[in-house]
C-alpha cells in the first residue's frame, strides 16, 4: 500500500513539472485514499508451483537470468478462479484444469485460496473419480463391439460378492447403452466391466495417460481407485483429440539473457490409441450425458460432451468435458474427505465447468461432434449363414432327435409328417448351402441337425 502511495506522489509531481496539472491540483493528499486490500492471492501460483520445477529437467544447469514462456492464458485463469470461488460449496475445496487440443494448460486452479492453502488439488490430490471413471468402462465395451443403441439390462447384479446399487435405488430393466451412460446406471457399468474384464478397463485408462494405481477388483468400474484431476482431464482430452493421447504441458520455450533459445517444446503428433469408431461412439455417449443425462447443468449453448462423477456419501463431485477443442476437469470436495451435503457432479462442478467454459470458448468457432460410426469390416460382415435362407427354411431337431416343422410350436416325430411330405428345403437351396450340385436320387437326402443360429457380432449383455 505504501508503495502505491509513494508512486502516486511521483506521478503527480511529474505531471505538475511538465505542465499537465497545476500546483494546487498536485496537492492531493494521496495518503488519505482508502485502498481495498485484495483477499487471497493470485491463483496463478498453483500453476507456477507445478511448472517451474520442470525447468530442472528440461534445462542444463545455468545461473544466468532466463525468461520462461508458458501456455497459461491469463483471461482463462481469471475466469477459472472466479468459477471455482463462486460455485464451490462452503467448507469445501475446488480444483480445475483446462487443456487445449495438444495438452497445453490454459488454466489451472488448485484450490479456493492459495494464501490459505497452497496444496495443489489439481495436480497432487488423490481422489476417487466416481462415475467419471465409466469413460474407460464404456471405451472398452465399444472396442469390444458394443454400439450406443445396443440393448442392455439394468437389473440387480452381484459380482464376486459385490452388489452395486444405482443412486436412486431402482432398476429400469431393458434400456440401451446410450441411456445407461447418460444416466450413469451403475449396474450396467458393472455388467460391462465384468464382461470385457476389469484388467481391460484398467489397460484402457493406461492408454489415455492414467498413471495412478488402478485396482482391478469389481468396484473399480465405479471409480474406486484414486486419481488426480489433471490425469482424468488428460484422458478426456484424448477423446477430444480423436483418440490421440495427449500429455499436459505448461512451458513452450525458455530464453537466456541474450535472447538465445535454451529450450523449445517440439510438437510430437501421436497415433490414436483406439479406433475411430470407438471415439465416435464414446463421444456420442458423452454428448448424451450433457444433453439429456446427469450433466445437463454443463450446457453452454454449443455442443458439449462430458461426464459427471459423484462418490459415496457426496465426498467428491466431478465434471469433466470438452467443447470447441478445450477440455476442462472440475473437482470439488473436502480435504479431509468428509461428506459435503448436496455435492453431486451434476450440480456445483458442472455449473463451475459451464461458467468457465462460456468464457474459454467465446472466441472459438462452434464445433459439432462427429458421432458417425464407421464400423470395421468384422462388424459389418453378414452372419455366416445369412446366404442360406430364412429360419423358416430349416427343419429343427429337438433333444430327442424328433423333427420340428418350421413355423410350428408343437414338436413331433418326423414320421408324423407322412411319406409324401415335401423336403426340408428346395433342391436349389440345398445345392447353394452345400456348395455343389447334389446327386439326383429318389431317396430323400439325409438331413443334418441345424447348427445353432449364428450369434450377432454385437451381443447385448442380458
Amino acid at each position: 500500500m505504501q508503495a502505491a502511495v509513494d508512486r502516486a506522489q511521483v506521478v503527480l509531481g511529474l505531471m505538475r513539472e511538465q505542465g499537465y496539472i497545476t500546483a494546487d491540483q498536485a496537492m492531493v493528499d494521496v495518503s488519505a485514499v482508502q485502498l481495498k486490500e485484495q483477499a487471497g492471492q493470485n491463483s496463478v501460483r498453483y500453476f507456477t508451483d507445478w511448472v517451474l520445477p520442470q525447468l530442472d529437467i528440461i534445462l542444463p544447469e545455468t545461473y544466468e537470468p532466463i525468461e520462461v514462456w508458458t501456455t497459461l492464458d491469463i483471461g482463462m485463469q481469471r475466469a477459472a478462479t472466479a468459477s471455482i470461488e463462486a460455485n464451490t460449496p462452503k467448507g469445501a475445496q475446488g480444483a480445475l484444469v483446462s487443456l487445449d487440443r495438444d495438452g497445453a494448460i490454459l488454466a489451472l486452479v488448485g484450490g479456493t485460496d492459495y494464501v490459505a492453502s497452497n496444496f495443489n488439488r489439481a495436480t497432487t490430490a488423490m481422489r476417487q473419480p466416481g462415475s467419471a471413471w465409466k469413460l474407460f468402462v464404456y471405451l472398452a465395451a465399444l472396442e469390444a463391439g458394443y454400439k450406443p443403441e445396443d440393448k442392455v439390462n439394468d437389473t440387480p447384479v452381484t459380482i464376486d460378492g459385490w452388489s452395486p446399487r444405482n443412486s436412486n435405488g431402482r432398476n429400469v430393466g431393458e434400456t440401451d447403452l446410450r441411456t445407461a451412460f447418460a444416466y450413469s446406471i451403475n449396474t450396467v457399468a458393472a455388467q460391462l466391466g465384468n464382461e470385457v474384464g476389469f484388467g481391460t478397463v484398467a489397460s484402457m485408462a493406461r492408454r489415455f495417460g492414467v498413471n495412478s494405481k488402478v485396482d482391478t477388483n469389481p468396484s473399480m468400474v465405479l471409480g474406486a481407485s484414486e486419481m488426480r484431476v489433471i490425469e482424468m482431464t488428460q484422458a478426456f482430452a484424448g477423446i477430444a483429440a480423436k483418440g490421440v493421447a495427449v500429455e499436459p504441458y505448461g512451458i513452450t520455450k525458455v530464453t537466456g539473457a541474450s535472447g538465445e533459445v535454451l529450450y523449445r517444446r517440439e510438437a510430437s503428433p501421436g497415433s490414436p490409441v483406439v479406433p475411430d469408431y470407438v471415439v465416435a461412439g464414446i463421444t456420442d455417449l458423452l454428448q448424451a450425458a450433457v444433453q439429456t443425462g446427469t450433466g445437463r447443468a454443463a450446457q453452454i449453448g454449443r455442443p458439449v460432451a462430458g461426464k459427471t462423477g459423484t462418490t459415496s456419501s457426496n465426498k467428491d463431485g466431478w465434471f469433466i468435458g470438452f467443447s470447441s477443442g478445450i477440455t476442462t476437469g472440475v473437482w470439488m470436495g473436502r480435504d479431509d474427505a468428509k461428506a459435503v451435503p448436496g455435492l453431486q457432479g451434476g450440480r456445483a462442478p458442472a455449473q463451475a465447468f459451464a461458467s468457465y467454459m462460456r468464457y474459454a470458448v467465446k472466441s472459438r468457432p462452434v464445433e459439432e461432434f462427429d458421432v458417425t460410426l464407421e464400423l470395421p469390416e468384422w462388424q459389418l460382415e453378414p452372419d455366416a449363414e445369412a446366404m442360406f435362407g430364412e429360419p423358416d427354411d430349416y427343419y429343427y431337431i429337438d433333444e430327442q432327435g424328433n423333427m420340428i416343422q418350421p413355423g410350428r410350436d408343437e414338436f413331433g416325430p418326423e414320421d408324423e409328417r407322412g411319406p409324401d411330405a415335401p423336403p426340408a428345403a428346395s433342391q436349389d437351396f440345398l445345392e447353394e448351402a452345400t456348395g455343389g450340385a447334389l446327386p439326383q436320387q429318389s431317396q430323400r437326402p439325409q438331413r443334418e441337425p441345424r447348427r445353432p443360429p449364428p450369434q450377432p457380432a454385437i451381443k447385448p449383455s442380458e
